[in-house]
């Protein structure tokens, strides 16, 4: 039976992580249980793992070319395991799958999650053993779960994850064997060029989108949000909202934009749209050097990062949408509920965030085979150092003190001008500006009252000044006031808007 992954990649570390797979050069049916009773507890909520025998490691790495089986141990192992299946408590058994890697035979053993963890494996295989124990993963290694992570082991069999749980409401004909054939193509499985010729039962058993028993089986709830055209239909609010204030939070206009679909095409559609209507490349120009500097009013990198943690993070149970606002000076990110309370709030801030456990084991392992994300507490590091190496200020995280919401907010950084230098005679003539306009449109980057704009250009009447200079550029969309509902406050004042930053970014 084939695997939903490329076995081959197993050998580059492409779709699983080290932590998650385990090579053993020969046969011992005792680290074997143990290790598969580690593998179904899933501890960490990566989705389980893979232990691929006949290939000796070092460091972690696998010594190539493998030392290989020969068909008839093969054969007998596959035998073994399911013997070993039933010595686990409760029963448990994973997928074995004869591969050739370099000539050689090897065999693939695919241990997922269980369902009914925790899991007991004996301590030791001797026909006079009595003592039996949990055991889980640390590192590359299967070690006994003692202490504190056995009572959390337990306390964590009391919640299977949601998106990993059966979802009786549907029927297998629910998933749609395009999205799956897309999917196993997309990551070069080894089952995309079998999975036309199957049903789709067989293959959704092969993937592990399937619970319940063979004879009523029903999907897992992370299929449904892959492999179904509409998600929203069994978990509403399943969209992401991007919502955009082109004249500032105070202004009348507001452009909005809900993608919905398979995460992954609802993620990368809501991407591109951020990408192509929001982010803009500024190139700085200076006289003292040859080339001209270049960066983003907010890098790409932080931007991915931010929204992939909270398709990943974010709980499929509530019916919350994740919601994008695009701001003046800012893009702030929504999403519920907070960060799994295993997560420090102060180290997450510091880019040093540990987790404990995953929300959404399920769906981080397929967006770590679509290669949208890294899984393992890589996030928040890459958004600081991309925020860091564009030059923008550092990203802010918020929650509270229940943990009901995160809020990431991207600070964006402004348009580049250009001071010291005379402005060309035609600088602004294609909206209607005066030279005196287009130096309060650059002073307002940063909001400036009203008698500081008067000296920057000179003038001494305020009214005519509001009408002649200021109104204008209100009316265009380039300028707002602070307060609004105050017009003629004497703590009112004008600061420029996404159009107005815009602007003075392909003038300069």
């Amino acid at each position: 039976m084939p695997l939903p992954i490329n076995i081959q990649d197993l050998f580059t570390g492409r779709v699983v992580e080290w932590e998650r797979l385990e090579f053993k050069e020969g046969w011992n049916p005792e680290a074997v249980v143990h290790s598969l009773c580690a593998f179904a507890n899933d501890f960490h909520n990566w989705g389980g793992g893979y232990l691929v025998i006949g290939v000796a490691e070092k460091d972690g790495r696998p010594v190539l070319p493998p030392t290989g089986l020969q068909p008839e141990q093969a054969d007998a192992i596959q035998r073994k395991l399911l013997e070993l299946g039933h010595k686990l408590r409760p029963a448990y058994h994973p997928l074995a799958v004869p591969a050739t890697v370099q000539g050689r035979l090897v065999l693939v053993i695919w241990a997922p999650g269980g369902d009914q963890r925790p899991y007991k494996a004996p301590v030791s295989l001797a026909k006079d053993n009595q003592a039996w124990a949990y055991f889980i993963r640390r590192h590359s290694s299967s070690v006994e779960a003692r202490g504190t992570d056995e009572q959390e082991l337990i306390a964590l069999a009391n919640k299977i994850p949601f998106d990993d749980r059966m979802n009786m409401r549907a029927q297998v004909g629910a998933l749609q064997p395009g999205l799956i054939q897309s999917f196993l193509t997309r990551v070069k499985s080894d089952l995309a060029p079998l999975a036309a010729s199957r049903s789709l039962q067989a293959v959704a058993q092969d993937m592990h989108l399937l619970g319940g028993p063979p004879e009523a089986p029903f999907p897992i709830n992370v299929g449904l949000m892959f492999f179904t055209p509409k998600p929203a239909e069994w978990f509403p609010g399943t969209q992401i909202d991007i919502v955009q204030f082109p004249h500032g939070s105070a202004g009348s206009d507001i452009i909005e934009r809900s993608f919905a679909g398979p995460l992954d095409v609802m993620l990368r559609d809501a991407l591109a749209y951020l990408k192509n209507n929001v982010l803009v490349e500024y190139v700085r120009k200076r006289p003292d050097q040859a080339e001209a500097g270049r960066y983003w009013n907010l890098p790409y990198a932080a931007l991915e990062e931010t929204l992939v943690n909270a398709v990943y993070h974010r709980s499929y149970e509530e019916r919350d949408s994740i919601e994008v606002r695009v701001l003046a000076d800012e893009i702030l990110i929504q999403s519920f509920p907070g960060p799994d309370r295993s997560i420090q709030m102060d180290e997450l801030r510091a880019g040093r965030p540990v987790a404990r456990r995953y929300r959404n084991r399920r769906i981080g392992e397929f967006l770590k085979e679509l290669e949208l994300s890294e899984g393992r507490n890589t996030g928040i590091p890459t958004i600081l150092r991309a925020m860091h190496e564009n030059g923008s200020p550092a990203p802010r995280f918020e929650t509270d003190d229940d943990r009901t919401y995160l809020f990431v907010r991207l600070p964006l950084r402004p348009a580049p001008v250009v001071t010291g230098q005379p402005l060309p005679a035609d600088f602004g003539t294609e909206l209607g500006l005066s030279r005196d306009q287009v130096k309060i449109l650059a002073k307002c980057l940063e909001p400036s009252a009203i008698a500081d704009l008067l000296q920057l250009i000179g003038r001494t009447n305020r009214t005519k000044f509001r009408d002649q200079v200021i109104a204008p550029m209100i009316e265009q969309g380039l300028l707002e006031m602070t307060l609004p509902e105050k017009p003629t406050s004497r703590l009112q004042k004008y600061r420029i808007t996404d159009a107005g930053r815009a602007w003075l970014a392909r003038q300069t």
